[in-house]
């Protein structure tokens, strides 16, 4: 009687290390801009909102092939990689990380700026009023106030980096063992012609997906009731 194949799992490890990496940079950097653009008036506000949007509309390809062109050997980002830890850093899953976030850092820093604009601006002045500093002020009274709306985007986001296929295989390949993540093992094995593991990849990336989405939406829902 013929058994299956094992199912390979090394693909789900890596999604979640890949998606977890990815939501903790972009929850701290697209945190610190969507305060910027929420918070601050300055010369070229609008371009970099714009730029910020971008990747929302743009054929995932033309991501990966700007992201090939910033970290590639040729370019001076990618020879200081090299040259720091002496290979190349596309095609590797360091790459997918920064795919990831480039795939999910806009979502999160446009829904991320109108959660910080909901924080009641009394509270902000009457701290800064008593004499705290912004920094202090920012996290001791925005982030506070805050949290529960971004922690459900850092939800959304972790959700969207797991998914990711177009600008990943582009920057990291399709390397079994290395780079190969999730949505890369769902499209080889479809290719392969082989549904089985297809069709449990799929259920699984599914799955985890939901459990993540449902939670956040009952937050995000909840909280816009009590605005």
């Amino acid at each position: 009687m013929a058994t299956s194949d094992p199912l390979d799992w090394f693909p789900l490890w890596l999604s979640l290390r890949v998606a977890s990496i990815a939501t903790l940079l972009v929850v701290i950097a697209g945190t610190f801009a969507a305060y910027l653009l929420s918070h601050k008036t300055f010369r070229g506000k609008n371009l970099i909102d714009s730029l910020i949007t971008l990747p929302l509309v743009l054929p995932p390809t033309v991501l990966g092939y700007y992201l090939l062109v910033l970290i590639g050997r040729a370019s001076p980002l990618g020879r200081l990689y090299e040259i720091l830890f002496g290979q190349p850093l596309v095609f590797t899953w360091q790459a997918a990380v920064i795919a990831a976030m480039l795939h999910s850092a806009p979502l999160f820093i446009k829904a991320a700026r109108p959660v910080l604009e909901a924080v009641d601006y009394r509270y902000e002045w009457a701290a800064r009023s008593l004499g705290a500093s912004e920094w202090s002020t920012f996290w001791r009274i925005t982030l506070p106030l805050s949290r529960q709306g971004l922690g459900s985007l850092a939800a959304l986001t972790f959700a969207r980096s797991l998914g990711d296929f177009g600008v990943t295989i582009m920057v990291a390949g399709n390397i079994p063992g290395r780079t190969q993540t999730l949505s890369v093992a769902i499209y080889d094995a479809v290719e392969s012609g082989n549904g089985r593991l297809a069709r449990v990849l799929v259920l699984i990336v599914s799955g985890v997906a939901l459990a993540l989405l449902w939670p956040a939406a009952h937050v995000l829902r909840t909280g816009r009731s009590h605005t």
